[in-house]
């Protein structure tokens, strides 16, 4: 299926929607930091534009995409940003909104943090789609159940032209893991370690953990443990002689980036992308749900046949 990938960043969702078999025709992206990897990485072009340019629907349009695909900047709704919607940025889930519904695509994919759920642009988003025709499908997945070895909860918003609303939800919430995937279960002993530093947001939350539970939220900050760090109760470990905490490219592995992918740039550019990346194994998931949609649409198979296929699979 041809895709376009707006607001694409390091690529995170193009190579989880290339690993299910989908043609990503093009990229776009404002931040030239992030476009010099994406270009290190992938043979498709990815061209450096503000979105919200009046020439944007023009060059999205020549690719003739039958999917759209994007994480707008979610600064604006993250806890780890100021959780301000008047900053600017949280438009850009509005101009994501503009774009599909100017293209028309046959189907789009739009993913952000968790907590835009309580956001009014989202309302706008939803209510911009829907009067241009598309049935939506919205959905929080837990990254530790769909093969990430982390506990980063994302919102995914999809939309199927003259579809039906939640008509994908069983694709994506029933074929789920039993248990959440653990750095060990992903890496093994691959980092040389058994226990990390990962800086709090307050000293009032544990800082050290193991490679046996799933990594916490991969942030866009990495910072070294303080020499006066006191152990909290909750710490994975009190012993903190030789702890440190993971390094860039250790990070992009818990992103499940696979270790052939090329990062270069500033280490506070890397840190960034990273942080704000999708994980590649949570969008080969959501790629190969909408793949299993699709065909059982073709197949015109009823919503109770549906559920049944999915849990044998």
């Amino acid at each position: 299926m041809r895709t376009v990938d707006l607001f694409a960043g390091c690529g995170g969702l193009s190579l989880g929607f290339q690993n299910a078999g989908y043609e990503i025709a093009a990229a776009f992206d404002h931040w030239s930091s992030a476009a010099i990897v994406y270009r290190r990485n992938f043979t498709h072009p990815i061209y450096e534009m503000d979105l919200r340019d009046d020439r944007a629907v023009e060059e999205i349009t020549r690719f003739v995409p039958e999917l759209i695909i994007g994480g707008p900047p979610c600064q604006d709704f993250s806890s780890a940003g100021k959780r301000d919607e008047t900053l600017g940025r949280a438009d850009l889930t509005l101009t994501f909104a503009k774009l599909v519904t100017h293209i028309k695509p046959r189907y789009f994919v739009m993913e952000n943090v968790e907590r835009i759920i309580t956001s009014a642009a989202l309302k706008k988003v939803k209510d911009t789609v829907r009067q241009a025709g598309y049935g939506l499908t919205e959905a929080v997945l837990n990254a530790s159940f769909y093969g990430v070895p982390q506990d980063r909860k994302r919102y995914f918003l999809v939309g199927d032209l003259n579809g039906t609303d939640d008509a994908l939800l069983p694709y994506l919430t029933k074929r789920i893991s039993s248990k959440p995937m653990t750095i060990f279960d992903y890496l093994g002993n691959d980092l040389g370690i058994e226990y990390y530093y990962r800086h709090p947001r307050s000293y009032a939350r544990r800082a050290v953990f193991s490679i046996y539970e799933p990594s916490p939220t991969i942030r866009g900050v990495n910072r070294p443990i303080p020499k006066n760090y006191k152990p909290h109760p909750g710490d994975a470990s009190q012993n903190i002689t030789s702890l440190r905490p993971l390094t860039t490219i250790e990070r992009s592995y818990l992103q499940t980036f696979p270790k052939s992918f090329i990062f270069e740039g500033s280490k506070t550019a890397l840190e960034q992308m990273i942080g704000n990346a999708v994980p590649v194994k949570l969008a080969e998931f959501v790629a190969a749900s909408l793949q299993l949609y699709i065909r059982d649409q073709a197949n015109e198979m009823s919503p109770s046949e549906t559920i049944r296929q999915l849990m044998l699979l």
